[in-house]
């Protein structure tokens, strides 16, 4: 079993949660709840691990969040 992350944020546009797991090419999804995005996240993680196998190696690591201010 192998753990992912995946960096979510709420888009009070479409009232959806966005999520992406960086480092994973086409695994993005959203869900109207946090459990739906989960579980869409789940489910597109194996999808793409079925589509790339052992082809492509997944090392990225969470540092955190910086907020970067600029003038506008």
């Amino acid at each position: 079993m192998k753990t992912f992350t995946a960096y979510v944020e709420f888009d009070p546009d479409t009232l959806l949660y966005v999520g992406i797991v960086p480092g994973m090419p086409g695994a993005h999804s959203q869900g109207a709840t946090l459990d739906e995005l989960r579980g869409n996240l789940k489910e597109v993680i194996e999808l793409c691990l079925g589509e790339y196998g052992d082809s492509v190696e997944f090392h990225p690591q969470f540092i955190g969040i910086q907020q970067i201010e600029v003038a506008v």
